[in-house]
C-alpha cells in the first residue's frame, strides 16, 4: 500500500511537471513576436527554415544577373578521379548526407551543379554564419567609399553609448570585432537565455548589443567566436552610411556581382528590425557562390573593381590566433586554412554545414548547403575535390 500511494504521488507530480511544462511552451508560442527568451523555448533548436520565422528585409538584385558559363559535361565535368574520405562516390556521399545543394565553379565555369533531397536550383538556403563573410565584405566596401574611415577606429567612435557603461570599450576597435578577439564576454551554453540563444533569436538585437556586452579582457589578445562582434559592426554600419544593412549589401555587393535572383536578411522584429548580422542571408546557392568568385578574383568581379584588392588580401591571409593549434586559423571573418598540394585556402562558414571554399591556386569555388552537417568532414570533401583538378 505504501508503494502504491508513493507511485500514486509521482504520477501526480509528474503530471503536474508536464502541465507546467505545458502551460510555459504554450505561453512562449504566443510571446515569440516580442522576446528572444519566448522563441529559444518554443523554437528549439536554430534550424536552416528558420527564415520562415523571421521577419525579413530584401536584398534586391539587377535585373541583368552575372551568368556562369558552362564546362563542358554539365553539370558532371568534375575528374574521375576524386579521392573521397572512406572511398564513397561523390553523388552518394552527397544525397546520404542531407546536403541541399553542391556547386563546383573551376575558373569561372559551373562544372558541377546539383541539387538534393528536395531542393532546386530556385531553392532558397540559409547562411547562418557565411553571412559574417559578407559582413567582411561590407566593411572593405564601407572604409573603401569613406563611410567608415579606418578597421582600427575605436567601435565608440560609432557607439559612444558603450562608454557610460565601461570605459574600457574605447580600446576595443573595429579590426577586434572582424578576428573575433574584442575581449568581450560571451556565453555558449546552448540555455535559452544563454549569449548564443539571445544573439540568435532576440527580438532587439541593437538594445542586446547596447546592454548585456560587457568586457572581459583586453581587446585584442585572445581568439573569442563571439556574435555581440557582428551586431555591433551592424549599427556601426548602419550609422556610418544611414542605411539598413540589407539596402548597402545590396548596393555595394549583391547587385555588383550579379546576383542572381532577390535574397533577403532576416530580422530581429517587424518594427524598426535590425538584421541579424551573425546569420540569416537567405539566397540561391549560386548567388553564395559568386561570394567566393568575387574573392577568389581579389575584389574585381562582373566586370567592375567591386572591393579593394588588398583589403580581399588581408581579409583571407593564413592567420593563426591564440589559441590555434591546426593548420586553421582566422583572418576578417573568414577561415583561413593550409593544405598540402593545395597551399592556402579559405572559406565562409555555418551552423548546419554552410560552406562556401576558396581554392586561389586552383581558381576554384566550391559551395556546400544542407539541413545538417551530415557528420560529413566538408573541409576533406573540398579538399578532395579541389586535388582532383
Amino acid at each position: 500500500m505504501r508503494y502504491a500511494r508513493a507511485a500514486r504521488r509521482a504520477v501526480i507530480a509528474a503530471a503536474a511537471v508536464a502541465a507546467v511544462l505545458a502551460l510555459v511552451y504554450a505561453l512562449a508560442w504566443t510571446a515569440t513576436g516580442r522576446s528572444g527568451l519566448a522563441r529559444s523555448i518554443a523554437w528549439g533548436d536554430a534550424d536552416v527554415d528558420d527564415y520562415a520565422r523571421f521577419p525579413a528585409r530584401t536584398i534586391s538584385a539587377y535585373t541583368t544577373p552575372y551568368v556562369y558559363e558552362k564546362a563542358d559535361g554539365y553539370p558532371d565535368a568534375l575528374p574521375a578521379t576524386i579521392a573521397l574520405p572512406g572511398g564513397k562516390m561523390l553523388a552518394d556521399l552527397l544525397a546520404g548526407s542531407r546536403t541541399t545543394a553542391f556547386l563546383v565553379i573551376k575558373d569561372d565555369k559551373l562544372v558541377y551543379e546539383h541539387y538534393f533531397n528536395g531542393s532546386s536550383h530556385e531553392a532558397v538556403q540559409t547562411s547562418f554564419s557565411v553571412a559574417k563573410s559578407f559582413n567582411s565584405a561590407m566593411l572593405g566596401a564601407a572604409i573603401a567609399d569613406g563611410s567608415i574611415a579606418s578597421i582600427d577606429d575605436p567601435v565608440t567612435k560609432y557607439i559612444p553609448e558603450l562608454l557610460e557603461r565601461d570605459p574600457r570599450f574605447a580600446d576595443v576597435k573595429i579590426r577586434h570585432l572582424v578576428t573575433m578577439s574584442s575581449g568581450l564576454h560571451y556565453e555558449e551554453y546552448g540555455l535559452p537565455w544563454s549569449d548564443d540563444a539571445q544573439t540568435y533569436y532576440g527580438a532587439d538585437l541593437r538594445g542586446l548589443a547596447l546592454r548585456r556586452t560587457f568586457v572581459e579582457e583586453k581587446p585584442g589578445q585572445r581568439f573569442h567566436y563571439n556574435n555581440y562582434n557582428p551586431l555591433l559592426f551592424g549599427m556601426i554600419l548602419e550609422r556610418a552610411t544611414g542605411m539598413h544593412v540589407a539596402d548597402y549589401l545590396a548596393q555595394k555587393i549583391w547587385k555588383p556581382m550579379g546576383a542572381e535572383a532577390d535574397a533577403s536578411w532576416s530580422l530581429d522584429s517587424k518594427k524598426n528590425g535590425f538584421e541579424k548580422m551573425e546569420s540569416g542571408i537567405n539566397a540561391r546557392a549560386i548567388d553564395f557562390a559568386k561570394l567566393g568568385s568575387l574573392y577568389l578574383h581579389r575584389g574585381e568581379f562582373n566586370g567592375r573593381r567591386i572591393l579593394p584588392a588588398e583589403w580581399v588580401d588581408a581579409s583571407t591571409a593564413p592567420v593563426l590566433p591564440t589559441g590555434f593549434a591546426s593548420a586553421s586559423g582566422y583572418g576578417r571573418w573568414w577561415w583561413t586554412h593550409e593544405a598540402e598540394g593545395l597551399g592556402p585556402y579559405y572559406s565562409a562558414r555555418g551552423n548546419k554545414g554552410q560552406f562556401v571554399f576558396v581554392f586561389p591556386r586552383k581558381g576554384l569555388v566550391i559551395t556546400r548547403h544542407g539541413r545538417d552537417f551530415g557528420g560529413v568532414d566538408w573541409s576533406g570533401v573540398a579538399e578532395a575535390v579541389a586535388r582532383a583538378f
